[in-house]
């Protein structure tokens, strides 16, 4: 392993960590709506950012761009071991066949079929794509990032598969919210990709509740920020919305009027 990298690869994943720590003090007191859904956002858009800038060095590196597993393997399993959430980390090839640290090894899926998959072979980055994971079956969120040759022909791409209930119970165990209190992100379609409560993920809200929700969700999403006041299951609630410019995700504090 490149000891440079290395050296890389531990500052940008502390600074991602310190930041998830402040982050998590900040929010161990109970906190306004307001400060609590700045705090959510910040969060969540700094750890799938900070993935994506150690991603970004790891590409850049002679051991990715050599397009080999056993090259680029203990640079890839350093990272996976300082995620705090555990997240799998993948090497693909040109062709969507890819190697992961799950595996240990090459996998016997192929990733062609992915929708991200014409996005990075163009050289660009993957930021907060939902899927089900094919080496593991768990709802994720992919974070990845091209491996460019010296002629800017893309010749593989380093992955992240982040776990969405772990980074949620990262959130959970960062904020202090009442029982009756909520946190949830949306993304356009208005599919629940983090939440409080872990079955509704990768759920619409039209799936959680009923149709009429879905699309009560749909009209007040238009905005950048806002109020938002519906009921769900028979119980009324009033919720706080802000966009975030980064994940083109809207997130949520919510709480049960009485």
């Amino acid at each position: 392993m490149s000891k440079f990298i290395s050296i890389i690869i531990s500052a940008m994943l502390a600074l991602c960590l310190l930041t998830a720590r402040a982050e998590g003090k900040a929010a161990s007191v109970r906190l306004g709506p307001e400060v609590a859904l700045g705090a959510f956002m910040g969060l969540v858009e700094e750890h799938l950012a900070g993935i994506l800038r150690t991603e970004t060095v790891i590409a850049a590196s002679t051991e990715a761009k050599s397009a080999s597993w056993d090259e680029v393997r203990p640079l890839l399993e350093r990272f996976r071991n300082d995620l705090p959430t555990d997240a799998t980390i993948w090497f693909m090839m040109s062709d969507g066949s890819y190697y992961s640290t799950e595996k240990g090894g090459l996998t016997d899926q192929n990733l062609r079929d992915r929708a991200y998959f014409a996005k990075l072979m163009a050289g660009q980055d993957i930021l907060g794509e939902l899927v089900i994971s094919k080496s593991t079956g768990q709802r994720s969120i992919v974070v990845a990032a091209p491996v460019l040759a010296a002629d800017g022909k893309v010749v593989a791409a380093v992955g992240v598969s982040v776990d969405s209930v772990r980074l949620a119970g990262v959130v959970d165990s960062s904020m202090t919210l009442p029982e009756n209190a909520y946190f949830y992100a949306l993304d356009a379609n208005t599919k629940i990709v983090l939440h409080r409560n872990h079955a509704r993920m990768f759920r619409t809200v039209a799936e959680v509740g009923d149709e009429s929700l879905g699309d009560a969700f749909k009209a007040v999403m238009g905005k950048e920020h806002g109020s938002f006041d519906y009921v769900l299951n028979g119980k009324k609630m009033t919720s706080i919305f802000r966009k975030s410019p980064a994940l083109g995700w809207y997130f949520f504090i919510a709480q049960e009027r009485k």
